[in-house]
């Protein structure tokens, strides 16, 4: 244990160590995450957020495309790729639900 200390190269060997400070180097080390409110219209950037977001992300493109990653979730259980199937269903639910998304979270830069 002591050497671990003492010398840096064993410092990230032992997997453990890491483990338990990561997270606590990322805690101190975190700067502050800055939102953008939703732009109003005739604001700038308007038009880019309004195709973006409100006719392709929340519109019938963003639908469509949430059921297929559902679909796809599914056929992959089927075939017990489970951690492909778990990914697919999450997402597919975060692309359905994404006007709650981006009107509680806004643009995280």
């Amino acid at each position: 244990m002591e050497t671990m200390f003492l010398n840096s190269h064993q410092w990230f060997k032992n997997k453990n160590a890491a483990a338990l400070f990561a997270p606590m180097f990322l805690m101190v080390f975190a700067t502050v995450a800055w939102a953008i409110a939703v732009p109003v219209a005739g604001s700038f950037a308007y038009d880019a957020y309004d195709i973006a977001v409100n006719q392709i992300l929340n519109g019938p493109i963003g639908f469509v495309l949430g059921v297929l990653a559902i679909g796809f979730g599914a056929w992959a259980a089927m075939r017990t790729e489970i951690i492909m199937a778990i990914s697919a269903v999450l997402g597919g639910a975060v692309l359905l639900s994404a006007d709650t998304v981006v009107a509680s979270l806004g643009m995280i830069i």
